[in-house]
């Protein structure tokens, strides 16, 4: 038998493992150095103590939940939905050594729907960011005006904090992305940032009406001044990865900038029409390069779990030596008469 020397068999293993890489989109290159793995994006656990996390009674949501980390104090923003469907904005917070040592301040709810106006029906989604240009927190939300006569697009406002995380007002009376285009007319809100040099990269979902999917689509502003946007005229910018599990709508997407990439989690519905959670990146929010592991957070086994129906806003941030994803969970017979809460999964770094 032929002896391949050692150097050729070396070789060959190589290229046979860069084509591997290559066809998943994994191989590394220069541009690449210190990128997240899609291995550990694929690699989320349920947090023990916080599954869930923000709970409400039967009837009542604790949802659209996101996390920002404040010095020693994990601040959560949330939303309440009554029976009726109307939303406020709640806080609470725990101690960054343990996430799941909630408080919930006494103020709640710290904002409530106006009788008129844009938010008079829903104050939803609350996406708090602090802007280095000016030193101040904002917070993207969530809008919808309460109607009797027709109903109302889900739009995007504008808050500042004024004091603690507890007191918010609003920049405008008017919504600051509003429902305009095609792709938008009944949705454009559900957002999510990453700031870079002077620019609020957007991220929200975008849906034309109940009948057609829902999609993610960007948009940038200032950070000079976070109520000017402009829209990507790509809009939508990404309609799912073309595979079955989320062929039939993608929505509530959620950024997280890493060394090499902008990271996008988001729900994803299938045929089955239920939502999981996927993973793609981009360098550019018009080329997105799907998680060969997707979906890289499902649905709960046990039927009963309360996250066994459908999973929604998958918000990722970092601490310590973690990511972790704070999502809304669904148990019950779908988005409308379902019970939905929030909870915490982790993933190590590697």
């Amino acid at each position: 038998m032929l002896e391949i020397p050692q150097f050729i068999q070396t070789s060959i293993k190589y290229f046979v493992s860069l084509s591997i890489l290559l066809s998943i989109g994994c191989a590394p290159t220069a541009k690449d150095e210190g990128a997240i793995s899609f291995e550990v994006f694929a690699s989320f656990e349920r947090v023990e103590g916080a599954s869930p996390l923000l709970t409400a009674e039967p009837g009542y949501w604790a949802a659209a939940a996101h996390a920002i980390v404040v010095g020693d104090t994990v601040e959560y923003m949330w939303s309440m939905r009554d029976p009726n469907n109307y939303w406020d904005l709640r806080r609470s917070s725990a101690p960054k050594g343990d996430l799941t040592e909630v408080t919930h301040d006494p103020r709640n709810p710290i904002l409530s729907p106006l009788p008129t106006g844009m938010d008079s029906k829903s104050i939803e989604y609350p996406n708090p960011f602090f802007n280095p240009h000016d030193g101040k927190y904002y917070m993207y939300y969530l809008v919808k005006e309460d109607s009797t006569e027709k109903a109302k697009p889900k739009q995007t406002g504008l808050l500042t904090k004024e004091g603690d995380f507890g007191i918010w007002t609003r920049v405008s009376d008017q919504p600051v992305i509003r429902a305009e285009n095609t792709y938008e007319l009944e949705v454009a809100g559900h957002t999510s940032v990453a700031i870079v040099g002077d620019t609020i990269h957007i991220i929200y979902t975008g849906m034309e009406s109940r009948s057609h999917n829902p999609t993610i689509c960007h948009a940038t502003a200032p950070v000079s001044d976070p109520a000017t946007i402009t829209k990507n005229p790509n809009n939508p910018v990404y309609v799912g990865s073309g595979e079955p599990w989320d062929s039939e709508g993608v929505r509530e997407a959620e950024i997280f900038k890493g060394p090499a990439y902008f990271h996008i989690f988001y729900g994803g519905r299938g045929t089955d029409r239920i939502f999981q959670i996927g993973h793609v990146r981009t360098k550019d929010f018009n080329t997105f390069k799907p998680n060969p592991y997707n979906p890289i957070f499902k649905t709960h086994d046990d039927p009963d779990a309360w996250d066994s129906d459908g999973l929604l806003t998958p918000q990722v941030f970092e601490l310590d030596d973690y990511y972790y994803m704070l999502y809304a969970g669904l148990n019950g017979d779908g988005w409308n008469k379902g019970h939905c809460q929030s909870g915490l999964a982790r993933a190590p770094k590697q």
